[in-house]
């Protein structure tokens, strides 16, 4: 059974930090792309970043030198490290797997950024 786990969402002041962790199972995890959505209320879900398989970064422009995409293999965990948060990075962010054309999704996690 697959499972993506998000964590460590929260409320926050603008320029604050926060990591969000994804830990998953069920998955091929060293083989897939892993990846972060967010969904901001009334707004289309955007990506935010990924990281493939062999550690290729990719961002939205949005959060380009703020926000840190890492994984861990060994512990089939994603970060994203989020720095600088702004009140327009307030949204449901959603963790992905993707591998073969398939993706898998986590539950999502609120960030909320206060001004």
């Amino acid at each position: 059974q697959v499972q993506l786990v998000e964590s460590g969402g929260g409320l926050v002041q603008t320029g604050a930090s926060l990591k969000l962790s994804c830990t998953a199972s069920g998955i091929r995890f060293s083989m897939g792309s892993m990846g972060w959505y967010r969904q901001a209320p009334g707004k289309q879900r955007e990506s935010v970043a990924f990281i493939t398989s062999g550690g290729i970064t990719n961002y939205a422009d949005s959060v380009k030198g703020r926000f840190t995409i890492s994984r861990d293999n060994a512990n089939t965990t994603v970060y994203l490290q989020m720095n600088s948060l702004k009140p327009e990075d307030t949204a449901v962010y959603y963790c992905y797997y993707r591998w073969n054309l398939h993706s898998d999704w986590g539950q999502g996690t609120q960030v909320t950024v206060s001004s």
